[in-house]
């Protein structure tokens, strides 16, 4: 494991704290210097639209190889970004990949390494749905779709990338949640079941790969106007249609309302998301937080995630974890 003295874990640690201080604060974003991610190999998944899109863009123009993937192509974004990459000469690589499927997350990151000419330097897990009822109205198969997309399309893809990266000690994480990853707003489905799922999966990565010398960092966005409305809609609007009554005559007020959420009254910039991961990606290795806060509004998970910090340090900071623990939260 790297050596860490206390002078580096005090310097993440405040670095951490003004990290997560400005990242809800969208005019802070916009005036911040922007980081140079020069030689950063970066792949991204659900690049279609929202964070993912913005991201791959965001990225390349900072000055990152980015190999932007998306699923069903070919498809009109898909050709709508590689025309951007190519009047603006950015090193942006579209491939096709959908993270149920492991044989393409293996093969995506297998192109990707042959393009970059070795190991990736950051994963980003964008790829995510949501389906919105009472929980008693999910059948198995919303069930199953929303946990194979956001619980276990991340860890095909870690799987992937992670050989590689403990190959050349050095790699970035980013398993992109969702406040309702620590909290929980009713009739929301099992998103929040998924999220909780993908936030304890990232934070057991980052204590497991601190002796690899990589790190991870889970993105808790609060709500933003993106395509992810969309996409929630046509979903529950299909379990709408399919729901049996029997589940369904206990929650009349809610069934009513499936299938027409509606994110555009939302004015927060969904550009925060990716200039927070752009300037987490520049920071010291060391020093990165593993959990962070992105919202236009509020963050109320903020307590959530200290005193759940605070636990772990407290019971295994002084056994033979202790190491991995105090690194990943820098203590």
């Amino acid at each position: 494991m790297p050596a860490i003295d206390r002078r580096t874990l005090l310097a993440g640690a405040a670095a951490t704290t003004a990290l997560a201080a400005t990242a809800s604060r969208a005019q802070s974003d916009q005036i911040e210097a922007e980081p140079d991610l020069a030689g950063k190999a970066i792949l991204i998944t659900g690049c279609s639209s929202g964070f993912g899109r913005f991201g791959a863009e965001h990225y390349a123009r900072l000055g990152a190889k980015v190999f932007a993937t998306m699923r069903g192509l070919p498809r009109p974004e898909a050709e709508e970004l590689r025309q951007l990459a190519s009047d603006a000469k950015l090193d942006i690589h579209v491939l096709e990949l959908d993270v149920l499927d492991e044989a393409q997350c293996n093969a995506a990151v297998a192109e990707a390494e042959r393009i970059n000419g070795g190991p990736l330097d950051v994963l980003v897990n964008n790829a995510g749905i949501g389906i919105t009822s009472p929980v008693e109205v999910q059948d198995m198969a919303a069930t199953q779709l929303i946990f194979d997309t956001n619980v276990f399309g991340c860890h095909r893809m870690a799987r992937a990338v992670l050989p590689g990266m403990r190959g050349q000690k050095s790699g970035m994480i980013f398993q992109i949640s969702s406040q309702l990853g620590r909290v929980i707003v009713p009739y929301s489905g099992h998103y929040s079941a998924t999220k909780f799922a993908l936030e304890a999966m990232g934070e057991q990565l980052a204590y497991e790969l601190v002796p690899h010398g990589i790190e991870v960092t889970i993105i808790e966005p609060g709500g933003y106007p993106t395509e992810v409305w969309v996409n929630r809609n046509a979903y529950t609007a299909a379990l709408k249609d399919r729901a049996d009554e029997k589940h369904t005559d206990g929650y009349p007020q809610q069934m009513a309302s499936m299938g027409s959420e509606d994110g555009s009254g939302r004015t927060a910039d969904p550009m925060d998301v990716p200039r927070a991961i752009a300037r987490t990606i520049a920071m010291p290795a060391g020093t990165r937080p593993l959990r962070l806060p992105v919202s236009g509004g509020p963050v109320p998970q903020m307590a959530i995630n200290k005193v759940t910090a605070e636990t772990q340090v407290g019971w295994l900071g002084s056994t033979g974890y202790g190491p991995l623990i105090k690194a990943v939260h820098n203590v």
